[in-house]
Protein backbone atom coordinates (compact mmCIF):
# COMPACT_ATOMS: atom_id res chain seq x y z
CA UNK A 1 0.00 0.00 0.00
CA UNK A 2 1.21 3.24 -0.94
CA UNK A 3 0.78 6.13 0.95
CA UNK A 4 1.48 9.75 0.41
CA UNK A 5 2.97 11.73 3.47
CA UNK A 6 0.88 14.81 4.93
CA UNK A 7 2.59 16.91 6.88
CA UNK A 8 0.48 18.77 7.66
CA UNK A 9 -1.83 16.21 9.36
CA UNK A 10 0.38 13.82 10.89
CA UNK A 11 -0.66 10.01 10.45
CA UNK A 12 0.95 6.83 11.64
CA UNK A 13 -0.42 4.95 8.89
CA UNK A 14 1.64 2.12 7.98
CA UNK A 15 3.78 2.62 11.61
CA UNK A 16 1.39 1.87 13.85
CA UNK A 17 3.41 -1.16 15.05
CA UNK A 18 6.18 1.43 16.40
CA UNK A 19 6.71 1.60 20.11
CA UNK A 20 7.20 5.54 19.15
CA UNK A 21 4.73 5.51 15.91
CA UNK A 22 3.77 9.24 16.83
CA UNK A 23 7.27 10.01 17.13
CA UNK A 24 8.16 8.52 13.74
CA UNK A 25 5.06 9.76 11.92
CA UNK A 26 6.39 12.89 12.91
CA UNK A 27 9.91 12.03 11.74
CA UNK A 28 8.59 10.72 8.23
CA UNK A 29 6.56 13.69 8.05
CA UNK A 30 9.11 16.45 8.77
CA UNK A 31 11.35 14.43 5.65
CA UNK A 32 7.92 15.09 3.72
CA UNK A 33 8.04 18.79 4.19
CA UNK A 34 11.78 18.89 3.65
CA UNK A 35 11.31 17.75 0.04
CA UNK A 36 8.22 19.70 -0.89
CA UNK A 37 9.96 22.56 0.33
CA UNK A 38 13.05 22.49 -1.28
CA UNK A 39 12.10 20.48 -4.79
CA UNK A 40 8.07 20.21 -4.28
CA UNK A 41 8.65 16.80 -3.97
CA UNK A 42 5.65 14.56 -3.07
CA UNK A 43 7.08 11.91 -0.59
CA UNK A 44 5.59 8.74 -1.11
CA UNK A 45 6.45 5.32 1.11
CA UNK A 46 5.33 1.50 0.26
CA UNK A 47 5.80 -1.21 1.78
CA UNK A 48 9.59 -2.76 2.03
CA UNK A 49 7.20 -5.86 -0.13
CA UNK A 50 5.96 -3.25 -2.83
CA UNK A 51 9.46 -1.49 -3.13
CA UNK A 52 12.24 -4.05 -2.49
CA UNK A 53 14.90 -2.54 -4.58
CA UNK A 54 14.94 0.13 -1.33
CA UNK A 55 15.30 -1.78 0.92
CA UNK A 56 17.95 -4.10 -0.84
CA UNK A 57 19.83 -1.10 -1.98
CA UNK A 58 20.14 0.47 1.83
CA UNK A 59 20.65 -2.69 3.14
CA UNK A 60 23.51 -3.57 0.71
CA UNK A 61 25.08 -0.16 1.03
CA UNK A 62 25.08 -0.48 5.43
CA UNK A 63 26.32 -3.74 4.92
CA UNK A 64 29.45 -3.09 2.32
CA UNK A 65 30.12 0.03 3.84
CA UNK A 66 30.24 -0.38 7.25
CA UNK A 67 29.17 -4.20 7.96
CA UNK A 68 25.76 -3.08 9.86
CA UNK A 69 22.97 -5.18 9.70
CA UNK A 70 19.94 -3.47 11.07
CA UNK A 71 17.94 -5.86 13.47
CA UNK A 72 14.45 -3.74 13.49
CA UNK A 73 12.22 -5.01 11.09
CA UNK A 74 11.32 -2.26 8.20
CA UNK A 75 8.30 -1.08 7.79
CA UNK A 76 8.38 1.50 5.09
CA UNK A 77 10.57 2.25 2.07
CA UNK A 78 10.34 5.51 -0.62
CA UNK A 79 12.72 5.64 -3.34
CA UNK A 80 12.83 8.54 -6.08
CA UNK A 81 15.23 10.92 -7.89
CA UNK A 82 15.21 15.07 -7.39
CA UNK A 83 17.86 17.57 -8.14
CA UNK A 84 20.34 15.35 -9.57
CA UNK A 85 19.82 12.61 -6.26
CA UNK A 86 18.58 9.77 -5.88
CA UNK A 87 17.34 8.99 -2.81
CA UNK A 88 16.24 5.81 -1.03
CA UNK A 89 14.62 6.17 2.61
CA UNK A 90 13.79 2.82 4.82
CA UNK A 91 11.65 3.83 8.05
CA UNK A 92 12.08 0.99 10.95
CA UNK A 93 9.63 -0.52 13.65
CA UNK A 94 12.51 0.32 16.13
CA UNK A 95 12.16 4.02 15.18
CA UNK A 96 14.87 4.51 13.00
CA UNK A 97 15.20 6.45 9.44
CA UNK A 98 17.93 5.90 7.41
CA UNK A 99 18.47 7.37 4.01
CA UNK A 100 20.82 6.47 0.76
CA UNK A 101 22.00 10.07 -0.56
CA UNK A 102 23.39 9.38 -4.28
CA UNK A 103 24.40 11.63 -6.05
CA UNK A 104 23.69 11.13 -9.86
CA UNK A 105 26.96 12.58 -11.30
CA UNK A 106 30.29 11.53 -10.48
CA UNK A 107 31.80 13.34 -7.87
CA UNK A 108 28.91 14.54 -6.16
CA UNK A 109 27.58 13.50 -2.80
CA UNK A 110 26.98 10.42 -1.27
CA UNK A 111 26.14 9.40 2.54
CA UNK A 112 24.11 7.30 4.69
CA UNK A 113 21.97 9.38 6.94
CA UNK A 114 20.63 8.31 11.02
CA UNK A 115 17.75 9.50 12.06
CA UNK A 116 16.75 8.48 15.61
CA UNK A 117 12.94 9.33 16.65
CA UNK A 118 12.09 10.77 20.09
CA UNK A 119 12.09 8.40 22.61
CA UNK A 120 13.92 5.19 21.16
CA UNK A 121 17.37 4.36 22.25
CA UNK A 122 20.07 4.54 20.03
CA UNK A 123 20.12 0.43 18.55
CA UNK A 124 23.51 -1.21 19.37
CA UNK A 125 24.64 -1.55 15.41
CA UNK A 126 24.93 1.91 15.47
CA UNK A 127 26.47 2.67 18.82
CA UNK A 128 29.73 3.51 17.10
CA UNK A 129 28.02 6.75 15.82
CA UNK A 130 28.11 10.09 17.47
CA UNK A 131 24.41 11.52 16.83
CA UNK A 132 23.58 15.39 16.89
CA UNK A 133 20.53 16.58 17.92
CA UNK A 134 18.04 18.96 16.34
CA UNK A 135 14.50 20.06 17.06
CA UNK A 136 11.56 19.74 14.92
CA UNK A 137 8.24 21.16 15.50
CA UNK A 138 6.84 17.87 13.35
CA UNK A 139 9.07 15.38 15.39
CA UNK A 140 9.98 16.71 18.68
CA UNK A 141 13.90 16.39 18.60
CA UNK A 142 15.84 14.41 15.80
CA UNK A 143 19.22 12.56 16.30
CA UNK A 144 20.85 12.29 13.71
CA UNK A 145 24.29 11.04 12.18
CA UNK A 146 25.81 9.79 8.78
CA UNK A 147 28.44 8.69 6.72
CA UNK A 148 29.93 9.19 3.48
CA UNK A 149 29.62 6.73 1.10
CA UNK A 150 33.04 5.23 -0.53
CA UNK A 151 32.32 2.57 -2.97
CA UNK A 152 29.90 2.66 -6.30
CA UNK A 153 26.13 1.63 -6.05
CA UNK A 154 24.72 3.15 -9.56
Amino acid sequence: MTYTVDFVDVSTTGLESSPVAEALAGLRANEARYYKNKYDHVFVTSTPDEAPEVLDLVTRVLHDERGIVIASPPLEASGFEVGGLRMAYVFYESGLAINVMYAIEDGGKRAVGFKLSMGMDVPEELSAFKFARQRSKLAGEIRGSYFVIKGEYA
